[in-house]
């Protein structure tokens, strides 16, 4: 699976977040800072480290510093989501401690520094090795500290998925629109099928993480490399990490007609893990 791991066969997410971006609001920052604390109490943010691995936008590395993250380092494959992020964090943090740095998840190294939250949601299943991704994430928490991610659930179109993901990554902007189109209508039918209502449920979706349905929908369709996982991987492959459960919000595995939402897993360090040689609020990260 090493091919995947180059940001040549992935699909271009940091293009979808810079659009993205231009709807970043009051509301979606409120939105995303809500969304981070169903995970993440507020004593385990407020003068803490805080780890953000494939920042996208940078919204929620945004997000960790309002809520009183005393670092932030936030790191993406991407390099125009690295762009992206730097402009959102020094538009509305300017004052505060962050980093932003063109970095792969494959490329962390504990002895760096450990944090005290590591935040990765919606990003290892993508990284083209999700296993080897979350031990990489896992080796960055300090002792005691948080490991919050968030991967899709596994589903019985998985194979289909994977297939189409690989062929809209590659495809022309107006297959890609095509294929949006074709997406939205079909699911817009099944939201009529079931007696709700479209607009309203659009409406509706930044109370989601602050984020945007048609910008999704691009991501849901394009993201690839893609797997996935289900809530007994997750707890065996973390607890041999020496990780126990705080929160999970997981669903058994579904058909997946529209697609998989994603489990989201709050697991915390054990004391007595190993220290990393220095802590990351004494690390300098170097330009911003």
């Amino acid at each position: 699976m090493s091919d995947l791991k180059g940001i040549d066969s992935h699909f271009a997410f940091g293009e979808n977040w810079a659009s993205y971006a231009a709807l970043i609001a009051r509301l979606q920052i409120e939105e995303a800072k809500k969304g981070l604390l169903r995970l993440v109490p507020a004593q385990d943010l407020a003068g803490k480290s805080f780890l953000d691995i494939g920042c996208g936008s940078g919204l929620h590395s945004l997000a960790a510093l309002e809520l009183g993250a005393q670092l932030v380092l936030a790191i993406d494959l991407d390099p125009n989501s690295v762009a992206t992020a730097r402009s959102v964090l020094s538009k509305n943090a300017a004052r505060s401690n962050w980093t932003v740095q063109t970095r792969s998840v494959f490329d962390l190294d504990p002895a760096e520094g450990a944090f005290d939250v590591v935040y990765s949601w919606g990003v290892l299943h993508h990284t083209g090795d999700m296993w080897e991704a979350v031990r990489k994430a896992s080796a960055m928490v300090a002792p005691g500290g948080l490991l919050v991610i968030a991967l899709y659930r596994r589903t019985s179109l998985d194979r289909l998925w994977s297939i189409e993901k690989r062929f809209y990554a590659s495809a022309p902007e107006p297959i890609q629109r095509l294929l949006r189109c074709c997406y939205v209508a079909a699911f817009r039918a099944a939201l009529m099928l079931a007696g709700r209502n479209f607009r309203n449920y659009v409406a509706n979706y930044k109370s989601s993480r602050g984020m945007d349905f048609h910008h999704d929908v691009h991501d849901w369709l394009g993201g690839y490399p893609y797997e996935a996982a289900l809530a007994g991987e997750v707890e065996s492959a973390l607890t041999a990490l020496g990780f126990k459960p705080e929160r999970v919000n997981a669903r058994p595995k579904s058909v997946g007609l529209f697609g998989s939402g994603c489990d989201e897993y709050v697991y915390r360090a054990s004391l007595s893990a190993p220290v990393a040689q220095m802590q990351a609020r004494s690390v300098e990260f170097g330009t911003r």
